[in-house]
């Protein structure tokens, strides 16, 4: 007698999630994207535990079941903007050129910084940067963006996009650094500059330079 095959969706079919668990979830996608606002906002530093248990709509002791330190509120945004770094970089059509593709990351890195989504870097002596570190799933992101910026500006660079006498990881912090640029903000007060043509400027003082070529 022959034993019946399971059906092959049957193995397949996702285990749906408990009510408490979708909960769980909510609150702290809330929570996150709470924090990820204030750091755009205010920065690390002058961001409270208690006004992200206000933008996420929640008590502070709640919070704290979720994440038990500002540190780990702060690492959890910073976790989400390097995932939402890898989803762009692996969008990117392999069409472009290296040099393209570099430009496009940081137009996406300008306009997130424009529409308020981008956390301010920590600073060398931040408490942040030293949890960052120990933050196994923020530096395999870290590590997997890098390796992909760093194999394009190598690539440019031999394709002549890209000054060939400049140490590819000053390019790569160069890039890193239009993140927190603050001439965005400044051209932006100024009332003189669309969103689009702040964009361009940068990238063309970041790619071209400021200086005239022959």
């Amino acid at each position: 007698m022959n034993a019946r095959s399971p059906l092959p969706d049957a193995a397949a079919a996702p285990v749906k999630k408990s009510f408490r668990a979708q909960m769980h979830e909510a609150r702290e996608e809330a929570i996150v994207a709470a924090v990820h606002r204030l750091l755009a906002d205010k920065g690390f530093d002058a961001m409270t535990v208690d006004e992200v248990a206000a933008e996420a709509g929640m008590a502070k002791a709640s919070l704290y079941r979720h994440f038990p330190s500002k540190e780990a509120l702060a690492g959890a945004a910073m976790v989400r903007l390097m995932a939402r770094a890898q989803a762009h970089l692996e969008g990117l059509s392999p069409a472009l050129s290296p040099g393209a593709r570099l430009r496009a990351v940081v137009d996406w890195l300008l306009r997130a910084q424009l529409a308020g989504q981008m956390p301010t870097l920590p600073s060398e002596n931040s408490s942040l940067r030293a949890a960052l570190l120990g933050n196994a799933d923020y530096m395999d992101l870290l590590m997997a963006v890098s390796d992909r910026l760093g194999g394009w500006i190598e690539a440019a660079q031999a394709a002549g996009e890209i000054n060939p006498a400049l140490p590819p990881i000053a390019v790569l912090y160069t890039l890193y650094a239009r993140a927190c640029d603050p001439v965005v903000g400044f051209l932006r007060g100024t009332g003189q500059f669309s969103d689009d043509e702040i964009v361009g400027l940068v990238l063309r003082t970041c790619f071209d330079g400021v200086g005239l070529r022959a």
